[in-house]
């Protein structure tokens, strides 16, 4: 696991300017270190040119010390490495003083310059200082090897800490430019699960409206007419005693066929019936895997096109079982007229479906609120599109024999509606009329099949 931006800001605990305590460690003990070089060698310094001991060794305690300021100030270390040059001091504070130059964010302009000044400055005390030797005889006393000496002390002093430090510098803010992107990647990456996540509770929202709705479908519709057929059982059953028995055997099989569509669902709900093999087997043992929505779905809109009567297996309602859908209120007692303009052709198997879906549920809610009024199918085929109009008459007094045809209505047919002619871009207008019915009004965006 990698250390993000974050985690590695949380983790800077040092004191003051130090990231880490580590390094304020390893910056005392540098500074110690160049304090005691810098005192032993201030204090032979002032003894060669006649100062006091105590003036050389503050001078040196003083220079020394300033390595504690390398990663704040490291322009200030190198000047004062530069300074202290001619006295032949602060060997190790110039070479980590450089080091941390070139590592840091300084310009590279100010690094070259400063770096340049302490190769001149040690140099030249390089130089002065073998020459005194060569003239001692301590060294050769040739003018090249003199030269020789001095430039490669220079150099060595000079080159290799400002060489490291500028790849320590690179590698650093190498690493530092991965790690922020990390971060960014990171975020980008919380960014899209969140969206991801929002977008499947979307499309669970979305299948859930789905499932209602085809449930809605399959159940209303037949239901609907079993309670307008037991209200006229209820009715007749003591005039007419053959029709009270036709009713009921309308009652039963209606009945009969709902619960069985409704048992087909529910048996995808329980058993994930449709998924696959490793699931069922899962089933069995008993450790039931959550069923996806879309079956669910799918099983429910299969069984609600079952609800229109027979169709092909795998075939969904279409235009041509109008006749029955009409042929079925008719036998429950309502007075349905159809007309139908325009030549019949073939439409897409979802603009059929949808166009069927609102005459639908417009004679359920027929059977609800109106039972018994006079109602009007009409089927319009135009150029470029499909309208559908179900239309009802005020409906008649209620009496005590059709009492029970009153139907409890939950305020989701006309929604349904809506959202099925809007998915395919057309348009749904309901409303009561003048004359004190209602009426359903839909056009449909025609695509050939």
């Amino acid at each position: 696991m990698t250390t993000t931006g974050e985690v590695h800001r949380a983790a800077l605990t040092g004191p003051w300017w130090w990231a880490r305590r580590r390094s304020a460690v390893l910056d005392v003990t540098l500074a110690v270190v160049s304090a005691v070089e810098c005192a032993r060698q201030g204090i032979t310094f002032a003894r060669d040119v006649g100062l006091p001991f105590a003036v050389g060794l503050v001078f040196g305690l003083l220079a020394g010390a300033t390595l504690l300021v390398r990663r704040r100030w490291p322009v200030a270390v190198v000047l004062v490495a530069i300074a202290v040059t001619p006295a032949e001091m602060g060997f190790l504070l110039s070479v980590v003083g450089l080091y941390s130059l070139a590592a840091s964010e300084c310009p590279r302009r100010i690094t070259a310059g400063l770096a340049g000044m302490s190769l001149v400055a040690v140099l030249i005390v390089s130089y002065v200082r073998t020459d005194q030797q060569a003239d001692a005889g301590v060294v050769p006393g040739e003018g090249w090897v003199v030269t020789f000496i001095a430039l490669t002390m220079s150099l060595g002093l000079t080159a290799p800490p400002v060489l490291l430090g500028l790849y320590v510098g690179a590698r650093r803010r190498l690493m530092e430019s991965l790690r922020e992107r990390a971060d960014s990647l990171e975020r980008e990456l919380q960014l899209l699960a969140e969206r991801a996540e929002e977008r499947a509770e979307w499309a669970r929202s979305e299948e859930r409206t789905r499932i209602a709705r085809e449930m809605h479908d399959v159940v209303a519709h037949r239901v609907s007419l079993m309670v307008v057929h037991a209200a006229a059982l209820q009715a007749v059953a003591r005039k007419d005693p053959e029709k009270a028995v036709r009713n009921a055997a309308l009652v039963g099989d209606m009945g009969r066929q709902a619960l069985s569509e409704l048992r087909e669902m529910l048996g995808v709900l329980r058993t994930g019936d449709g998924l696959s093999a490793p699931a069922a087997g899962n089933e069995r043992r008993g450790r039931a895997e959550p069923v996806p929505l879309a079956a669910v779905g799918a099983a429910a809109a299969a069984a609600a096109s079952r609800a229109a009567g027979p169709a092909p297996v795998g075939e969904g309602p279409c235009l041509a079982d109008l006749d029955e859908l009409v042929g079925q209120s008719r036998v429950a007692g309502v007075a349905v007229v159809l007309s139908v303009e325009g030549e019949l052709r073939a439409y897409a198997a979802e603009v059929e479906q949808t166009a069927f879906r609102v005459v639908q549920e417009a004679l359920t809610n027929v059977h609800k609120h109106a039972a018994g009024a006079k109602t009007y199918v009409r089927l319009a085929h135009r150029l470029s599109e499909i309208a559908m109009q179900v239309e009802n008459e005020a409906p008649p007094p209620v009496t005590e024999g059709g009492a029970g045809a009153r139907l409890p209505s939950g305020g989701n047919g006309l929604v349904g509606m809506r959202e099925r002619v809007g998915a395919l871009g057309g348009v749904f207008v309901s409303g009561p009329t003048d004359a004190g019915g209602f009426r359903v009004s839909a056009v449909i965006p025609c695509g050939t099949a």
